[in-house]
């Protein structure tokens, strides 16, 4: 949540402002000459929360990226097709890196783990 610092004076808002040579920020009026130090260094914090399928999301049209590394040792399970790209990716925090594969086939787009197979 956002809070705005208004001007005990004027009750115009307070924008930050920094002095540079004593290192220090303030919060200025720009219609009286009205400043406060900030007591906090924090002007802004952008928190985004991510929901678990967003994390973990891998875009449709992936398996016709041709930047991705592909191999023929593995069969998709959906449709035994015989191409699939790879990628490493971690799925918790807990755990390390896992390898993820999409299947190549455009019509079908499978995704599994190799913990999975």
């Amino acid at each position: 949540m956002t809070v705005y610092k208004f001007c005990p004076e004027c009750n115009n808002i307070l924008y930050p402002k920094e002095d540079r040579e004593h290192k220090i920020l303030f919060f200025a009026c720009r219609t009286c000459d009205h400043q406060e130090v900030a007591d906090n260094n924090c002007v802004y914090r952008n928190e985004i929360y991510h929901s678990a399928e967003e994390r973990t999301q891998v875009l449709e049209d992936v398996a016709s990226d041709p930047t991705l590394p592909r191999t023929k040792s593995v069969r998709c399970a959906q449709c035994n097709h015989g191409e699939a790209l790879f990628f490493q990716a971690t799925i918790r925090r807990e755990e390390g890196m896992t390898l993820s594969y999409v299947c190549c086939n455009p019509n079908c787009g499978y995704r599994w783990r190799d913990q999975d197979s």
